[in-house]
């Protein structure tokens, strides 16, 4: 596939893979009292990184050398992804509001742009820059659900600080990600992270095992740690590989605003929450800035 081609699919999977994201938000409203977070997390990784490893069984094989030299910066990226930027949320979100969450991940892309510009050189032009403020904009108009006047009035709590590492921690796996460059393919390298995180989660998890007096995962948690490992966990990391390889950290991470509205949508489709005008307009302003942020020169 031509190197535009490549982009151009890129560019389709920045309008997909939020709606996955946003899946993982709806799942974690779901999880309490069905499995504990940490028992999510390693569940979710573990099926998801064994169908990575499944898919590049042969390649993994071919580059072990590669896996044994680079064991480090997996084990690393496997802790930023899978345990601080999985289980954490989940832990967040026990003592949190979804706005407050929405509020701190909308910093993200923010952070994101301005680390890629600063350390990795990752050149931002005016145009980006605005759109990156309107996406902002577009996003927090949503959490807000119109009454900017709210902003004054948000109450932060302890799981305010689960998310707020998070969301450092995600910024940090993104932009290691791109800086540590790896012969594997997409698939491969996301097995041998997706693996090591899950050797990082494996003594929380039995923790939760041993200490809870009720059961860790219960057969309803279990699906969700199997939905959370399709969607959220195998296809959308996938595809972030994916575009990050090809348009970069900065283009890439603007498109995390669009998870809000697509979480209200499944919101209206799931659970049978209202749809109102301030998604509207939230979408008229989100749209534009990631246009602007992820256009091709």
């Amino acid at each position: 596939m031509q190197a535009s081609s490549r982009q151009r699919w890129a560019l389709v999977l920045v309008f997909v893979t939020p709606g996955l994201w946003a899946l993982n938000s709806v799942l974690a409203r779901r999880a309490p009292g069905l499995i504990e977070p940490y028992s999510l997390a390693l569940l979710r990784w573990l099926f998801a990184g064994l169908a990575f490893a499944i898919g590049a069984r042969m390649e993994l094989w071919r580059q072990r050398a590669q896996l044994v030299r680079a064991w480090k910066q997996h084990l690393v990226l496997g802790t930023l992804g899978m345990v601080f930027c999985g289980a954490w949320v989940y832990l967040g979100g026990r003592t949190t509001t979804a706005l407050n969450i929405s509020l701190i991940y909308a910093m993200s892309p923010v952070l994101i742009a301005a680390a890629s510009a600063l350390w990795m050189k990752d050149a931002l032009t005016r145009w980006q820059a605005l759109g990156i403020g309107l996406a902002l904009s577009g996003v927090l108009h949503v959490v807000l659900k119109g009454q900017w006047a709210d902003l004054a009035t948000v109450h932060w709590v302890v799981g305010d600080a689960w998310i707020a590492a998070a969301t450092i921690s995600w910024t940090a796996y993104c932009l290691l990600l791109k800086k540590w460059q790896s012969p594997l393919s997409a698939t491969a390298r996301l097995a041998a992270i997706s693996l090591s995180g899950v050797l990082m989660l494996l003594p929380f998890a039995l923790w939760e095992w041993l200490s809870s007096p009720t059961l860790a995962v219960t057969p309803s948690g279990f699906g969700l740690a199997l939905l959370a490992a399709a969607l959220p966990g195998y296809a959308a990391y996938l595809a972030y590989s994916v575009m990050q390889r090809e348009l970069g950290p900065a283009r890439v991470g603007v498109s995390l605003y669009l998870s809000p509205l697509y979480a209200a949508l499944l919101g209206w489709l799931w659970l049978g929450e209202s749809l109102h005008l301030y998604h509207a307009l939230g979408l008229t302003l989100v749209l534009p800035g990631i246009y602007l942020v992820t256009r091709l020169r």
